[in-house]
């Protein structure tokens, strides 16, 4: 079923924002000047537009100009704007060029928190209608839920949120509801993860754990016109801050841990507004499946309570779907899950303990879908998850380990259970820290890995605008003052090379940070770069010296 938009006008848009408490003032140059102006004394702003001011002032409009402006697209990249279009300014980097542009190749009006007329005007443009709003980032997800109204109603969406497995347990529900959905002849799902993204269009390489919010229902509308019924995706705390998923229906929520990561001035200024931001997935949730395990079980459980059924799943026998007789092999992890119901046993082709909790999560996710219990282990025996414990074989019986582990809750998990299940092989470790943002991991992440590492390699993971050099002198001093001597490479490739040719016979080598990645974050630019595993294979293919 394809599904067909709504006529949406400006009118509509203004109005909505007014019932929001978000619109500040609207301005419209056709014919007769300024229409309509907040007032501003002393510096200070008045109060929101009602909306019955915005009615009057919208019918006014209607019946003095004969213009209802009817919007066709909606988008804050001045590079895809086209006639009908409303554009929103938004973004740090926003510049009021971008609007030019923006007018220039048809927009019809935009939504901002400043008037650009004047602006406009001096560039020689006839500055289009514009509806000024107190914050624009709500704007923007109320207008879109506006403009895609009857979309989501097509599309059972189940969110996962965690500071680790969001990714795996994406994964692993996605192999679980594939199966599924193949025995009834339908589609597949669609998946939106930091891997990768598949819609029923289009399957392309992620830069953002959640993307914005008009990118999301793009996705959405794909799925929805490719005949898909269920979508599974990652919902970072950034996103459920900021209103990325404002107005996104979940099915099923899956709150999965909390550790200490992303404090930083632009992302999170403390451990509680972590916290509260990942809590406000219940908020939109139809069923909370929560992590019994979970330092903040808790308070988990009392942001659930919004919640229609809230479902619990650990090694605990309090919780509604317990793993037990928990076995790791070279090729696997096998379980046996149980709830008062049912025991099944099942399977997972890959490593690393800790997936049996990422298991959980989709197994009572996948319950809470209805999915029968056959199909939930046929998925799971088929999964994959790309970069994650992604196991290879070097030189000198060393064991290679790509993982995209890259804060202190992972990092402690990935040690932990590397040491647990080869006690006697000497580790060595590949691992940089991102620029900008979770400043913590330049102490976190050293100071977890000389707790366990023989050999420390420091390297290249996304210096954003910072400059790499000062990154990697940070974790180098957090190495040295535990009493080991780091090895520090600008290049992640030689970085890797030298932790493969020269740690000991036997030794893990645990390359850390980018996992499936095939780009690197420099400056405000994503350069385009091998991934890890392409790096690796490229090492171990070169003929020897």
């Amino acid at each position: 079923m394809v599904w067909t938009p709504q006529k949406t006008t400006l009118s509509d848009c203004a109005r909505l924002l007014a019932e929001h408490g978000n619109l500040l003032g609207v301005f419209w140059n056709r014919g007769t000047g300024l229409l309509f102006h907040f007032s501003q004394k002393s510096g200070t702003v008045a109060p929101s537009l009602c909306s019955k001011q915005v009615s009057e002032t919208m019918d006014l409009l209607i019946k003095s100009e004969n213009d209802n402006t009817t919007i066709t697209r909606l988008s804050y990249d001045s590079r895809d704007a086209q006639p009908g279009t409303l554009f929103f300014c938004k973004g740090a980097h926003f510049k009021p060029e971008y609007l030019a542009q923006a007018v220039k190749s048809g927009a019809v009006a935009y939504v901002s928190e400043q008037d650009y007329t004047e602006y406009l005007a001096s560039a020689d443009l006839e500055p289009p209608p514009a509806l000024l709003v107190r914050e624009i980032r709500p704007a923007i997800a109320e207008i879109a839920a506006c403009f895609y109204r009857g979309l989501l109603e097509q599309l059972t969406i189940v969110g996962f949120t965690g500071t680790k497995g969001k990714s795996t347990a994406t994964y692993l529900l996605k192999s679980i509801l594939n199966s599924w959905l193949a025995e009834q002849g339908k589609p597949g799902s669609a998946w939106l993860s930091g891997i990768e993204n598949y819609d029923g269009v289009s399957c392309a390489p992620s830069l953002l754990t959640t993307q914005d919010i008009l990118e999301l229902y793009a996705h959405f509308k794909n799925a929805v016109d490719s005949g898909i019924e269920y979508l599974t995706m990652e919902v970072s705390s950034q996103a459920l801050k900021y209103g990325r998923t404002h107005n996104v229906p979940f099915e099923v929520a899956g709150f999965l841990n909390i550790g200490e990561d992303h404090i930083s001035d632009i992302e999170h200024p403390n451990h509680e507004d972590y916290l509260a931001s990942k809590l406000k997935i219940f908020e939109q949730s139809k069923t909370a499946v929560i992590n019994r395990e979970c330092d903040v079980f808790e308070r988990a459980l009392k942001a659930a309570e919004s919640c229609e059924r809230i479902l619990t799943y650990g090694r605990s026998n309090a919780a509604d779907i317990v793993a037990t007789e928990i076995s790791s092999t070279p090729q696997g992890i096998s379980f046996l899950a149980s709830s008062q119901d049912w025991q099944r046993r099942f399977a997972l082709p890959m490593t690393g303990l800790f997936n049996v909790e990422n298991a959980l999560a989709a197994i009572t996710a996948a319950l809470a879908l209805g999915i029968p219990l056959e199909h939930i282990e046929q998925g799971l025996a088929h999964s994959e998850v790309s970069g994650r414990m992604q196991l290879m074989a070097g030189p000198e019986n060393k064991l290679i380990i790509i993982d995209y582990a890259h804060n202190k809750l992972s990092f402690e998990t990935i040690f932990a259970t590397v040491a647990e299940e080869h006690p006697e092989r000497p580790i060595s470790c590949v691992f940089g820290a991102t620029g900008s943002k979770g400043l913590e991991r330049r102490l976190d992440l050293p100071a977890v890995a000389v707790m366990y590492s023989d050999n420390i390699y420091i390297t290249e993971d996304d210096p954003l605008e910072e400059p790499l050099a000062e990154i990697n002198e940070q974790i180098a001093q957090v190495v040295r003052a535990a009493g080991k001597t780091p090895l520090v490479f600008e290049d992640r490739s030689e970085a890797i090379k030298r932790a493969i040719t020269d740690s000991p016979a036997g030794s893990i080598i645990l390359v850390l940070g980018k996992g499936h990645e095939t780009v690197m974050k420099r400056g405000i630019e994503a350069i385009p770069c091998p991934s890890d595993k392409e790096r690796i294979e490229a090492i171990l293919s070169a003929p020897s010296p």
